[in-house]
């Protein structure tokens, strides 16, 4: 199997049961009846070095000189993406429903790209460019995920690359049909919502 082909990608998420079906709140407070659950895919290092080299070759150029993630969800590629450039890795952490920089000081200048693991709505990456762009002497080049599930709704545009893409279908709470089918609810994200 071509390792550079997202089939690949594709079926180390189906091997690591990355890939779940049901009915699941996501953290943007969509449901849907997939799941993407990248935690079990990264779990395995050879996925996660395999996924942070591949997504590295997609953002090396224009040259970043940091790469940075929300979390949970983007540290582990993240910080694989940024092994693989070369580069420091820093993450941002929701304190107060707002992203922050809890643990690191302001990078100073820094030509940076955002790493995530799943994009749905985009609303983590573009918190993080907010909350990165509001530093002093930082320049935003692009973003990068292993999988991409918002059906280029998130408002980046070509500044969001994947690994792969998956057009799953999303529901507002209102309209979802396994809601009104009783299928029970599960709330894996890293973004709790109340049920």
């Amino acid at each position: 199997m071509d390792i550079n082909h997202p089939v690949s990608i594709t079926a180390l998420m189906k091997e690591a049961g990355a890939l779940q079906e049901g009915h699941f709140a996501l953290s943007s407070g969509l449901h849907s009846a997939h799941y993407l659950q990248c935690a079990l895919f990264l779990m395995y290092p050879e996925n996660a070095a395999l996924a942070g080299s591949l997504l590295a070759e997609k953002l090396s150029e224009p040259r970043p000189s940091l790469v940075v993630s929300p979390a949970m969800g983007g540290v582990i590629i993240g910080h694989e993406v940024a092994r693989s450039l070369g580069v420091p890795f820093i993450f941002c952490e929701r304190e107060k429903g707002s992203m922050k920089l809890r643990r690191f000081p302001s990078p100073g200048t820094a030509r940076y790209v955002i790493v995530e693991d799943v994009v749905t709505t985009g609303r983590s990456t573009l918190e993080t460019k907010d909350l990165m762009d509001g530093l002093s002497g930082t320049s935003f080049l692009g973003a990068g995920c292993i999988a991409d599930r918002s059906g280029g709704t998130t408002g980046l545009g070509s500044d969001l690359v994947s690994l792969v893409t998956f057009d799953f279908p999303n529901y507002s709470r209102e309209d979802c049909p396994l809601c009104r089918e009783g299928v029970p609810l599960s709330e894996p994200g890293s973004r709790r919502l109340s049920l």
